[in-house]
Formats: C-alpha cells, structure tokens, sequence
C-alpha cells in the first residue's frame, strides 16, 4: 500500500527545537507519507561484512512492527546490494511478516550500478533502455507489482538526467513505479529533473559530521518541494558511539577503505564523538541516539535511514525519536560537533568522482 495523503507531520519543526512525536513525515509535495524513520538494509547483504540472515529478516519484521499501522514503513534498497541478494532478502522478509505490516511497507529501490563478478563497481548505466531492463529484475525480485520509490543511485555521466527521470516517468505512468526519486545529485540536476517529472525526494548523505547539503542542495531541494531521505545519519557507524579506535573489520568491509576511517583521520573523527558522548550522557541517551535526534530535528521534509542490521541497534535508533533536542542541546551539539570538523572524505576518491553532488 502507498500511502498518497501529503500528511504536514509535526516531527520536529524545521528549526531545530522540536520534539520528534508526530508518527509520519511527507517526503516532499508529491512522495508518500512515511514512517519518520526508514530502514536502509544495504548492510544486510553487502559491505559491512558477514550478515546473519535470520537476524536481519527479524530486523526488518521488527521494524514494521515498530510503524503504527498506516505510517508507511520505508525500506531502502539497491538492486546491487549483494547483486540482488539484498532485495531477495526484503522479498523474504515481507512474505513471512503478518498481512499487515507487509501491505503498510514501502520500497525505495536503487539502480544502475554495474558489477562485476568479483564485486566491483565499474560505472553507472542510466539508459532508458536499462531502467526499464533493471526494473524488471527488481519487481521480480521483490515480488512485487510496483516499487513505490524508484531512483537511479548515481547520475550517469554519459545520459541526460532527463532521459533517466523520463524513463522512470514512463514505468510510473505504466504503474510499475509510484514515485520516482535521485540519489546524490547536486542542485542543478535536481532542477533539471524536477522540470522533466515529480521528484519524491533525494537520498543523500546527512549526518552530523556530513552536511554539506546545507549550503546549496537542501534549499533547492526545498524550494522544489522535495523530500530528503538522509543515509548515513551515524557515519556507517563512526559517530554511533559503538565504534572503537581499535577495532578490527571483517574481510570486505567498506569502512577499510573509507577515509574517515584510516589513521589519524579515525583518531580525530572518534574525538568528536567523545565529544558528543557527554552532551549525551547530560541528556541520559545514547550518542546514536542524539545523532539521529539531530537529523531528525532539522526538519519536516527529512527522513532518517538507519541502518541497523540488529533487532537492538534498531530500537535503540527508534528511541531517538523520543529525544526532545532543545536550543540548548543544539547548541551543545555543535560545539562538540562543528560543522566541517571531520577529518577525511566521506567516499575515497574513485567514488567521489561519482557524486554529482559534489560538482
């Protein structure tokens, strides 16, 4: 079920002072009402290291339990995720849960990465003729007659963002896709996709120690009447306060090869959270905790993913909605967090040049 209504949510107020109560949040003037809390499920398949099945479909179950019935519960998705794996999981997941959080579920679904045998990543192909190829895998994947957000995962360099959007628009009107959404793109191209189709909303990193969005994108995004849904809100895991100087990753894990993970970098970065550790601690929460509340707090139009891949990481994010960040907290957190303190990109450099976002 999508839910269409452009409910206003009274989640935080835009300024940063309010208390995160209300139980769903519209993704811009055309995307669906939601959850205000999505689920990204990327680590459940691929580049965090070993996942457990059983866990990570409990994970999921659990958090559509935790979305009142008619919220829209989002669950955020690539089709690369584990080449495909990750999508047979949610498919799993959905057709094991109770009739009524399956139906009350929406997919957000990435596409247009290209993969090797081996795992690597070799471009981005957004060719009319590829979305209509990459959606037919995902619905049957899934399981599903439609994906209620469908967006390419980076701009491809080589075809127009409107031939993509244009595309997508096509598979709306065909009622493949509900909304259709972008993945890190800078403001140009969101306007020049908003003047192609509805734009739902833009996926995009936001956190804390990631908010270069604030200078350009995030108020052209809301001059559109576009919805932001931010990933990465706890840095993969550097500023969610579990994470430690010394800890060994497993085989394939992504953050070996991030840069605000690697020497000095994670030093400085995990001083900060240190920081934000006791602003936490004042409040009687956890740093994961005032992380999300934090995003949270920057307004209406802004759904947090969190990516849990446990049934107690996830409760403890759930509870930050819970956290009522005054002027005074705010304040806190910035001087323990400046904006533009974190040491190290947040991609390595290969993967940056894919941003257009960054552009």
């Amino acid at each position: 079920m999508t839910t269409n209504e452009n409910t206003q949510a009274t989640t935080g107020t835009g300024t940063g002072t309010g208390t995160p109560t209300a139980p769903r949040r519209a993704l811009g003037t055309t995307g669906p009402a939601v959850f205000p809390l999505g689920l990204g499920c990327m680590g459940m398949s691929a580049l965090y290291g070993e996942a457990d099945r059983a866990e990570s479909i409990a994970t999921i179950h659990a958090y559509l339990d935790a979305a009142p019935e008619g919220t829209g519960a989002l669950l955020d998705t690539g089709d690369f995720y584990g080449m495909g794996h990750n999508e047979l999981l949610i498919s799993e997941a959905l057709r094991t849960a109770p009739a009524a959080a399956r139906e009350q579920a929406l997919t957000s679904v990435k596409f247009g990465a290209l993969r090797t045998v081996e795992g690597g990543f070799t471009g981005y192909d957004g060719r009319p003729e590829a979305v209509k190829n990459f959606l037919a895998y995902s619905l049957q994947r899934l399981g599903r007659d439609h994906i209620d957000i469908y967006r390419i995962a980076r701009v491809d360099p080589a075809v127009p963002i409107e031939e993509t959007v244009g595309a997508i628009a096509e598979a709306v009107q065909a009622g493949h896709v509900r909304h259709i959404g972008l993945s890190e793109v800078g403001a140009d191209t969101l306007r020049r996709a908003a003047a192609v189709a509805p734009i739902s909303d833009l996926q995009i990193e936001y956190s804390l120690i990631s908010r270069g969005i604030e200078r350009e994108i995030l108020p052209t995004a809301r001059e559109l009447g576009i919805g932001i849904t931010a990933y990465g809100v706890l840095s993969r895991g550097l500023i969610s306060g579990h994470f430690t100087r010394d800890r060994a990753l497993a085989p394939g894990d992504f953050r070996g090869m991030s840069p605000r993970f690697q020497g000095d970098n994670l030093h400085r970065n995990l001083d900060l959270v240190e920081a934000l550790r006791k602003v936490a601690e004042g409040k009687g929460v956890s740093v994961a905790q005032t992380a999300i509340a934090w995003v949270l707090s920057r307004g209406e139009d802004i759904v947090p993913l969190v990516g849990a891949r446990r049934r107690d990481r996830l409760s403890e994010a759930l509870g930050a909605m819970e956290v009522e960040l005054t002027a005074a907290d705010l304040s806190a957190i910035e001087e323990a967090v400046p904006a533009g303190a974190a040491a190290g990109e947040r991609y390595p450099a290969a993967q940056m040049a894919h941003l257009d976002s960054e552009h």
